[in-house]
């Protein structure tokens, strides 16, 4: 672990990308096969490959209190170490004791982080991180803590590690990323490197890969200016979701490919049925099913037409998001939830089906594999309490399940999400304006000719929403509320990405959009996860994502970002975002700009 932690301590210091890529390329090409390959996903700002579902589930206070009674240190003297290094891993390296005999494998790390994964209660995870951090020099002890709460903060991206790895051990970068994006395991990627076989990588089922992304656009003449052919659906504000279905199995992965199936115990078994092993992505949604028996689907793929937007009306229509929030993050999900909020999975593309990868095919090609499995023909719509249900029944004696419409039982709909075609802003306007009128977010335009790009966001997708101005930021520290939300952690401070994605920037403070029910959530989260306790006020991991909106925006040096959003307030919170995917300061220079003209 020391050659890890001085080869991280070298890389931070250098901000030449080629130099950062030639340091990590030396060191994976100086260890053991193991150890490079463990070392490649901590030097990715993981303790476990991104395709796991294993997490160490210790907070930032947890570890504070960890370090705190190793370097015998009391509250103060830690807070005054936090404020001069500015993570909790830099004071481990620097308020811990150097002691003979200290020091550890990097092998033993990453047994240790295993073993604090499976631990139960938070008493028996910290005590393994006291033992391990207790035996590991104080820059092995820093490098350790900043894996563990995955804030590397030394400039290095997946990216050069996987230019690293292709330096290294070689093959092309892009077939480094391929394989990386295949099997979501670097260290299993630069296995095959060293083996010369990046090309075996093949698709796992039930270990989802990376969503496409879409870039916002201001305008329906914008969204006809990448590309000639426009496939455009309605933007529906759910959950997006992937579906990986093999052998009667689905699950369904969030945004940060988390598994949320347990959320939705009702959706598997209406997609079990498919002719064949696939891969979907989609929309998790909140439904509000037809008032009349038996949910139909039908592909609506057209110029717009007032029967194209019949036939989407009959589908039924999306309820608010605030509706579907009320599902998320259960792993026990109530009968009577599931009849006061039935969800329904609108699936708008298809990455991998009968044995076949599709990403690199346009997406006119992929919409005709869709259509084929979610054809009319196929199992779309499970009536009746299917066996996922009877399990989740089996461990609830609560009431009956009886939900969907009115004359007949519909427990979960799989719809293909209707398609329509526009060749002018005039479409798009129209078109943007009925699915407003479904309760709908706005337009999805799409290039009928774009391959699936995972992880990318480029001009191949396209969203169109016409609302104030909201940014997806991180909330960064905490305050106590005032009058009746005195106790809880209501103020929240929050911050945006530099270009580089490598240091968040305060941009503002809000406290209303929250109910009282999420306020006292997240404050037990934000207490467990503060990293330093100023009394009234709390730094925290910067871990939760918020959607913010408010009326304008101004330079201002009262934030760090150089920026202060005018009446700022909570939209929602978007546990479907990681950290990471909150927005950059690009974007609130756009948003300045645009509203400067």
């Amino acid at each position: 672990m020391k050659k890890f932690a001085e080869t991280c301590e070298a890389i931070a210091a250098t901000t030449k990308k080629l130099e950062k890529t030639k340091l990590v390329a030396d060191y994976l090409k100086s260890r053991s096969e193991e150890e490079a390959a463990v070392s490649a996903v901590f030097l990715s700002g993981r303790p476990f490959p991104a395709w796991e579902e294993t997490t160490l589930q210790i907070g930032g206070r947890s570890l504070w209190r960890v370090v705190a009674e190793l370097a015998r240190k009391d509250e103060a003297a830690l807070t005054a170490a936090y404020r001069a290094h500015g993570d909790l891993g830099a004071v481990a390296g620097g308020v811990l004791p150097t002691r003979p005999g200290q020091g550890v494998r990097i092998l033993e790390v990453s047994q240790a982080f295993r073993d604090v994964a499976g631990a139960r209660g938070p008493a028996g995870k910290a005590a393994l991180v006291r033992d391990l951090l207790g035996r590991a020099a104080p820059l092995e002890a820093k490098y350790i803590i900043k894996i563990m709460t995955g804030d590397l903060r030394i400039g290095l991206k997946e990216s050069l590690v996987e230019e690293a790895i292709a330096k290294a051990f070689g093959g092309t970068l892009a077939e480094v990323q391929r394989a990386n994006m295949l099997l979501g395991d670097i260290g299993e990627t630069l296995r095959l490197a060293i083996e010369a076989r990046l090309g075996d990588a093949k698709m796992r089922m039930f270990h989802p890969i990376g969503f496409m992304l879409a870039s916002p656009i201001e305008s329906a003449e914008e969204g006809l200016e990448y590309f000639a052919e426009a496939a455009v659906e309605d933007k529906y504000d759910g959950i997006r979701a992937q579906a990986h279905v093999s052998g009667g199995e689905v699950k369904f992965f969030s945004r940060t490919r988390d598994e949320i199936t347990e959320s939705f115990p009702e959706l598997p078994d209406a997609l079990a049925g498919l002719a064949q092993d696939a891969i979907l992505d989609g929309e998790i949604v909140a439904w509000e099913y037809p008032e009349k028996p038996g949910v139909t689907r039908e592909v609506v793929d057209q110029v717009f037409s007032e029967k194209a937007e019949a036939k989407a009306a009959e589908l039924g229509r999306a309820r608010p998001f605030s509706v579907l929030q009320q599902r998320l993050g259960r792993k026990k999900v109530s009968e009577k939830m599931l009849h006061e909020v039935p969800v329904a999975y609108v699936a708008f593309d298809v990455l991998h089906a009968g044995g076949e990868l599709l990403i690199d095919r346009p997406l006119r090609e992929r919409a005709l594999v869709l259509d084929e499995l979610l054809s009319p023909e196929r199992k779309i719509v499970h009536r009746g309490v299917t066996e996922a249900q009877r399990k989740h029944k089996a461990g609830n004696t609560q009431e009956k399940l009886i939900f969907g419409t009115k004359d007949e039982s519909v427990l979960a709909a799989i719809i293909r999400a209707p398609v329509f075609r526009a060749t002018s802003a005039e479409q798009l306007d129209e078109l943007f304006s009925a699915a407003q009128a479904r309760g709908n977010e706005g337009l999805m335009i799409k290039d009928l000719d774009s391959a699936y790009l995972p992880g990318k966001r480029g001009k191949s997708w396209l969203k169109m929403k016409r609302e104030l101005a909201t940014l997806d930021a991180v909330v960064t520290a905490v305050e106590y509320g005032h009058g009746r939300r005195v106790g809880v952690l209501s103020d929240y401070t929050f911050a945006v990405w530099d270009t580089n994605k490598e240091k968040l920037m305060n941009i503002g403070k809000a406290y209303s959009g929250l109910t009282d029910a999420e306020i006292a959530e997240m404050t037990q989260w934000f207490l467990e996860h503060t990293i330093e306790d100023q009394g009234f006020r709390r730094t925290v991991e910067p871990k939760i994502v918020l959607e913010v909106a408010f009326n304008n925006m101004m330079q201002s040096d009262r934030h760090d970002s150089g920026y202060a959003l005018r009446f700022p307030r909570i939209v929602r919170l978007r546990p479907d975002k990681s950290a990471e995917e909150a927005d950059t300061i690009e974007r609130v220079r756009e948003i300045f700009r645009k509203q400067s003209r």
